[in-house]
């Protein structure tokens, strides 16, 4: 938005306008009384109003005496519940047996870490030690990956198990 130095729209006619606006909008709300001022007022007035009638409507009232409540009455005796006994679970179905590639990849894993912290164990300085260890992490955290299950199990059948 570019504008010449003799445009119409300097900051001094937005200032006008924006007073122009404000006065305004200030001429519609005079008919409108400023809340909070003019409620707690007109509750002033009124209150005292109400408060000289009622005093000019009743006579002197006798003490109220308030009745005593009647007792309460006692429930019968709850008995106790039978104690059914506590939900104890199931036996856990036992773990599936380690498959031989699963086994060698944990001990690839194993001996990848060996060679991270301490590569002096099977005499191999750390310049040698960091990358051959990394490379066996990385061989069997593949292989774990690799031989990861992609579908269900064998003897779940045809059904995937969805219900209507």
């Amino acid at each position: 938005m570019t504008r010449g130095m003799g445009s119409a729209d300097g900051p001094e006619d937005i200032d006008a306008a924006f007073a122009e606006i404000v006065a305004g909008l200030k001429r519609e709300s005079d008919a409108v009384p400023s809340w909070p001022q003019d409620e707690q007022a007109d509750a002033e007035r009124g209150g005292q109003r109400a408060r000289r009638a009622e005093r000019e409507e009743r006579p002197a009232r006798e003490k109220h005496v308030e009745p005593e409540p009647a007792p309460e009455p006692t429930p019968p005796p709850v008995e106790p519940v039978p104690d059914e006994g506590h939900f104890e679970p199931p036996e856990p179905p036992p773990l599936p047996r380690l498959r031989r590639s699963t086994i060698g990849a944990l001990v690839m894993f194993a001996v990848g870490l060996i060679l991270l912290v301490v590569p002096g164990v099977i005499g191999l300085t750390r310049q040698v030690g960091l990358p051959l260890g990394l490379l066996i992490i990385s061989g069997g955290v593949g292989w774990l990956v690799y031989r990861m299950r992609q579908g269900p199990p064998p003897d779940s059948g045809w059904h995937d198990g969805a219900q209507i």
